[in-house]
């Protein structure tokens, strides 16, 4: 699922100072384009589908596309990432929009196995 920059949400983390995608990406993926001022993918191909960049993205400029083998276009999903969940919005290709939320450890707490 490569990820997806929207370029009328995307201001290139101004009010941050570096932008997230850059700073979180662990493929070192993105850069800014310098003529537009937007993240930008430069090669999508070598994306992990880690989805960290669609997660911490505040403007939530960044979208994943959903394989065109599971779903045609224009099917996504977009995370939200919330202080103790992650909520997922699918949107199928048909326009339907499913929500899933997963609640996620806080600070200091591990699984315990009896």
């Amino acid at each position: 699922m490569p990820p997806n920059v929207i370029p009328d949400k995307c201001d290139g983390c101004q009010k941050l100072g570096d932008p997230l995608c850059i700073s979180i990406c662990p493929g070192n993926l993105y850069v800014i384009e310098e003529a537009t001022g937007k993240a930008v993918c430069r090669d999508p191909g070598e994306c992990w589908d880690c989805m960290t960049c669609a997660i911490f993205c505040p403007q939530q400029a960044i979208v994943n596309q959903v394989q065109y083998q599971l779903a045609p276009i224009p099917a996504r999903l977009i995370p939200k990432l919330e202080q103790n969940s992650i909520t997922w919005t699918l949107t199928d290709c048909k326009g339907q929009v499913f929500r899933m939320r997963n609640i996620t450890l806080t600070g200091g707490e591990e699984d315990e196995e009896e």
